[in-house]
């Protein structure tokens, strides 16, 4: 078993870790053994374990216990790897962001939005974009709010799609659809037989809710308060695609934002319109302080041709 070395530390300070270092150490934690990180790292087994030794040296304890004459590392060499992959994984994603700049001269298209837009909305956004540009390359990015509005003020995304009336510091708001939420209901409901449906027909029903907190369920509630209606909202979750999974299997009836609730519906999965307005908008987020993609306005225009034709799928319910 080796000991713990001494930090280089008795004349001045101890030397600086080296990007090599880590190197080697996070290909034998990788890896398992000497031969195996040499091979990896282009090195040699006596390389790697002078250049370990040294790393040992100046951290001051011992990284690796020999048993049997394999390497184990020790609880700290654990740790001090979850550092060593966080700073790799950072790197390795700036290497591949370069290799897309330098092979595509248009680059890689990052797209946020609420997830339940890149379930509903972006599918069919993107298929017309692949229709314009079949060789661009596009990330989608789901983010929640208020995280979705603050990544694009800090410019990290191309364009966003949140359902946000306000623009975000440096981020261009462009109004794209506003519709109603709807109802749905699971096949063999009583409630199917009607075509529109009001707060009162929701009276004493199972009723599946999203998430407290979330801005559309207090609309919903404010407008069942209103009316005086009580429902058995015995469950709650916080993605539309979820609640309409629970109504499909009868376990309530729920109301959700129309393009989620077109995406699902089916035999399985009935979709009515509301008696009582409840506004569901969708805006497009543009960042204003970086430089824009080349390809950015072709995807906002496959975006908005998208929103319309949903806003037209979703007029035929009404």
């Amino acid at each position: 078993m080796t000991h713990a070395p001494s930090p280089a530390t008795a004349h001045g300070p101890a030397p600086a870790l080296t990007h090599r270092q880590l190197s080697m150490f996070r290909a034998i934690m990788l890896h398992g053994n000497l031969g195996r990180a040499a091979e990896v790292t282009a090195s040699s087994q006596p390389t790697l374990s002078r250049e370990l030794a040294r790393l040992e040296q100046v951290l001051g304890f011992a990284l690796f216990d020999r048993v049997r004459g394999r390497l184990r590392p020790t609880v700290r060499a654990l740790a001090l790897m979850q550092e060593v992959e966080r700073s790799f994984v950072g790197l390795e994603q700036i290497a591949a962001r370069a290799q897309e700049l330098r092979t595509l001269s248009t680059g890689r298209l990052r797209l946020a939005c609420l997830p339940a837009l890149a379930h509903a909305l972006v599918p069919h956004a993107l298929l017309r974009f692949a229709q314009a540009a079949p060789q661009a390359a596009v990330s989608i990015c789901p983010e929640e709010s208020p995280w979705l509005e603050q990544a694009l003020s800090e410019q990290r995304y191309d364009l966003g799609l949140s359902e946000t009336a306000e623009a975000p510091t440096g981020v261009e708001l462009r109004p794209l659809l506003q519709v109603n939420e709807v109802a749905v209901l699971p096949r063999g409901h009583h409630l199917a037989r009607k075509t529109v449906l009001a707060p009162q027909d929701f009276a004493g029903e199972r009723f599946v809710s999203l998430a407290a907190g979330d801005p559309y369920r207090r609309a919903i509630d404010l407008m069942f308060t209103a009316a005086g209606v009580q429902r058995s909202t015995c469950l709650e979750t916080a993605s539309a695609v979820a609640v309409c999974a629970l109504v499909r299997r009868g376990l309530g009836v729920a109301i959700v934002n129309p393009l989620t609730a077109l995406e699902l519906s089916g035999p399985e999965l009935l979709v009515r319109p509301l008696s009582v307005p409840i506004a569901f908008q969708v805006s497009l987020l543009l960042p204003q302080v970086a430089a824009p993609h080349p390809l950015r306005e072709v995807l906002v225009e496959a975006i908005t041709a998208a929103a319309a034709q949903l806003a037209a799928l979703r007029q035929s319910i009404d």
